[in-house]
């Protein structure tokens, strides 16, 4: 490690000569490998998946298949055909003694990430701090450890196919140790980005000495509110809920306004199929306990509310009013994303300016909060942060600027 970090500096710096068309044609090159190494990428993968109970919330994060393999190429190709980020000019001006500025956006230099059983992460921070001009370092989780080496293989070889230094991805060791070494390594990590659940974040940014983006943790609510189309909540929630359980922008609690508590057992018909298990707070759970399955419904504790399941299961909250709604996301919500379902335009608009989370969504499932679906190709994580970039980071979220004067002999007074 001690060796893979000044690699991965130096590197950064030859990775900024390269011109974008290279690039490009790189990351296209690298798409065409992924069909091309298919059964070795996925036999890796099987390896790791040998290892973890297919009960594991975490297994569905960890799978690779032939069609997410396709995936993940088409949006390499996506990256590669989007604008590049570097070299635009955000501000320019010639002041009175004659000094020519500009404010040029310009890669971070190393971009160091530290993720879960995610091996998708591997290409698309790769794709993405390749296409922006930034080395990256992977720290992966010891659960897709192989499936990780695969992938990182795979790109080297490509990157030494076209004479590229392939010390523009490193792969850590899948250690503790590892990850401590990243958050310290003050001088060659520009900053550090957690991809993970809650205590991977709250880890990285308690130990880190570098700078970090937090990402990640999403506990998500839809509030049904006393005007929504039920139709349309119907599948709003549905889709938020069992699309896919194990990502960061899947629903954990239903928050419904007391007059559409007679719906309930509509929306329970709707959830049954994915043996979906509530957990239901008193109002909510006496409009259940006739229609659904007992050993899919529980009642809910202060514990249900702020936890993200990643699985089949979900709260449901009753509330009196969108303020109490909006009261709840404040208290119990991550800050990552949000919906509302209402045909009431005066209260979406309140949702929206009150609720403070990176995506505040009205008529539409959280489910949409993902880089590829804002057509920003992929995505480096999703900032629950303020301060600097906030939801999906794609391309210019990684970037930074600095300042380009140019002189004619001028000197300061």
């Amino acid at each position: 490690m001690l060796e893979q970090f000044p690699t991965a500096k130096k590197a950064s710096r030859g990775l900024a000569l390269i011109a974008d068309a290279k690039r490009d044609e790189i990351l296209l090159a690298v798409a065409d490998a992924i069909k091309e190494n298919e059964s070795v990428i996925l036999e890796a993968n099987k390896a790791d998946l040998a290892k973890m109970d297919p009960q594991n919330p975490l297994y569905d994060r960890l799978q690779l298949t032939p069609k997410r393999l396709e995936d993940i190429a088409s949006d390499m190709r996506h990256v590669a055909a989007l604008p590049s980020p570097l070299g635009r000019i955000s501000n320019e001006k010639t002041l009175e003694n004659g000094l020519h500025l500009r404010r040029v956006s310009v890669p971070f230099g190393v971009i160091g990430m530290v993720f879960e059983a995610r091996p998708n992460v591997a290409f698309d921070v790769f794709s993405l701090c390749f296409k922006s001009g930034n080395a990256c370092v992977l720290k992966g989780g010891k659960d897709a450890d192989e499936s990780n080496k695969a992938i990182v293989a795979m790109i080297h070889r490509v990157l030494e196919q076209k004479g590229v230094d392939t010390g523009v991805v490193q792969l850590l060791p899948a250690t503790h140790e590892a990850t401590g070494e990243m958050l310290t390594a003050v001088g060659y990590i520009d900053v550090c980005i957690p991809r993970g659940g809650r205590k991977l974040i709250d880890f990285v940014r308690d130990n880190a000495k570098v700078p970090v983006i937090e990402t990640g943790a999403g506990v998500v609510h839809a509030y049904m509110d006393k005007d929504a189309d039920l139709d349309m909540a119907l599948r709003i929630i549905n889709n938020a809920k069992t699309r896919r359980v194990s990502v960061c922008n899947a629903l954990d609690c239903l928050l419904i306004h007391k007059d559409r508590l007679e719906d309930l057992p509509t929306l329970g018909m709707i959830l049954l199929p994915s043996n979906v298990k509530i957990y239901a707070d008193k109002g909510a759970y006496g409009f259940l306990n006739k229609s659904y399955p007992p050993h899919l419904l529980a009642e809910a504790t202060e514990e249900s509310f702020g936890t993200e399941f990643m699985s089949y299961a979900m709260a449901i909250k009753t509330v009196n009013s969108d303020d109490e709604a909006i009261e709840h996301i404040a208290r119990f919500g991550s800050g990552h994303s949000e919906c509302i379902i209402t045909s009431n335009a005066e209260t979406a608009e309140k949702f929206q300016k009150q609720v403070d989370a990176a995506c505040v969504y009205v008529n539409a499932p959280t489910s949409f909060t993902d880089g590829a679906q804002f057509g920003l190709g992929a995505e480096i994580g999703i900032s629950t942060q303020k301060l600097g970039p906030r939801g999906p980071m794609a391309l210019e979220e990684i970037t930074t600027y600095k300042w380009l004067i140019n002189g004619n002999g001028q000197i300061r007074k």
